[in-house]
């Protein structure tokens, strides 16, 4: 075989093996357009489901989101959307007949500030200005500082009216009792008063009798002045002329009455503001109450403690080292015509408590049996009226005071 056969033979099986892996080629490129074909046809199934679901699922956000819109404008309630900047992002039609319109996009402080007035004594409560009265009602979309906010505001005018009325109706019946009570309690001290007066009249009567009748009158009327000022404040029912006084007045005015009391009687005063805004009569008369039931209580030490507190409020202590209240009986003390005196209308201690309430303040009561009472009651200050400051810092005792 010459050399030209013999390349000619290599030459054509190179040939026969680059047809065969050509072939073999075609063949696993072909497998794998198949294989491509049906993956296509896999994912293109899977988008379609997919997109199938998105759509079921937006239709039924969409019929969720116009269910929500239905019940957000049945709502018979204001609502607002703020964002995290406090801005207001949606709102309702109850919102825009509380508070007008335009809103989105408002600042809600500026907002409030414009429609919203505060109501004194109720700090979630507001007032239209058409004088309708609405609860306010704040919390978060979810947690986290950049956190949405939604603002509920419900209609409480025809509630607090009916509350109004319900209170007339039980102010009209307790006064129907004390007009009851008021004749036995102003007739026997009157009666009695009558008797001494007629005595006096007497040219016999001995001097030091006319002095000892003469007393005891003034202790009867001074007796009815008291039960008839009661009864004028509870009537009112906390509606007193508000004005600035001094404190410190008025403790000493209440040092001076308690002279006559035959056990201990101290005061411990510490102010960085003398003055307060109130009623200088009605509270001096809510703090001879209580120095005058603790002294007839038959305790022989009372202390009287006034001290500065948060925000410059005061606090009053009233302390006394009498018999004390038992726990079933505690509970009752505010309760108008509730005692336990013979001789006592029970408006006392109400009144007291009226007097507080119509000062913004409150009041408590702490008493252990045979251990003694104490009367917290606490006032704002004056300052938080925006008015100035004076200062009072003094101890007292009976007949030896010192400021």
């Amino acid at each position: 075989m010459t050399t030209i056969d013999h390349q000619q033979i290599q030459k054509a099986e190179r040939l026969t093996d680059a047809f065969r892996i050509f072939n073999q080629l075609s063949e696993n490129l072909a497998i794998s357009y198949q294989s491509l074909e049906e993956q296509v046809t896999r994912l293109t199934q899977e988008l379609a489901a997919a997109r199938s679901e998105r759509v079921t699922t937006l239709i039924e956000k969409e019929r969720l989101a116009s269910r929500f819109q239905q019940i957000l404008a049945a709502l018979p309630a204001a609502v607002i959307i703020l964002n995290a900047f406090g801005q207001v992002i949606d709102c309702n039609n109850h919102a825009i007949d509380f508070l007008g319109e335009p809103l989105i996009g408002q600042e809600w402080q500026v907002v409030m500030s414009k429609s919203l007035l505060a109501v004194q004594g109720s700090p979630c409560e507001r007032q239209l200005k058409d004088g309708r009265k609405i609860s306010i009602t704040r919390n978060l979309l979810s947690n986290g500082n950049d956190a949405e906010q939604i603002i509920l505001l419900s209609d409480i005018s025809e509630l607090r009216s009916l509350q109004d009325l319900l209170a007339q109706q039980n102010h009209l019946s307790a006064m129907g009792e004390m007009v009851a009570s008021l004749a036995h309690q102003v007739r026997t001290p009157l009666a009695t008063a009558l008797l001494y007066a007629s005595q006096m009249s007497k040219p016999t009567l001995a001097e030091h009798k006319r002095l000892q009748f003469s007393q005891k009158i003034l202790e009867r009327l001074s007796y009815l002045e008291r039960q008839i000022n009661d009864m004028l404040i509870f009537a009112k029912q906390g509606r007193l002329a508000m004005q600035s006084f001094s404190l410190r007045t008025l403790l000493l005015k209440a040092g001076e009455s308690m002279e006559s009391f035959s056990g201990s009687y101290k005061s411990l005063i510490q102010l960085d503001n003398d003055m307060l805004i109130g009623n200088e009569d009605a509270l001096y008369g809510a703090v001879m109450n209580l120095l005058n039931n603790a002294a007839e209580s038959g305790a022989d030490k009372i202390n009287l403690n006034v001290l500065q507190g948060h925000e410059q409020s005061v606090r009053i202590e009233i302390e006394d080292n009498g018999p004390g209240i038992e726990a079933d009986r505690l509970v009752k003390v505010f309760e108008p015509f509730y005692t336990t005196k013979s001789h006592g209308t029970g408006l006392g201690l109400a009144v007291v408590d009226s007097v507080v309430k119509a000062h913004n303040g409150s009041i408590i009561c702490k008493s252990v049996k045979d251990r003694g009472t104490a009367f917290i009651l606490t006032l704002p200050g004056i300052n938080q009226y925006g008015l100035g400051l004076s200062t009072a810092s003094f101890n007292s005792e009976k007949n030896n005071e010192a400021i």
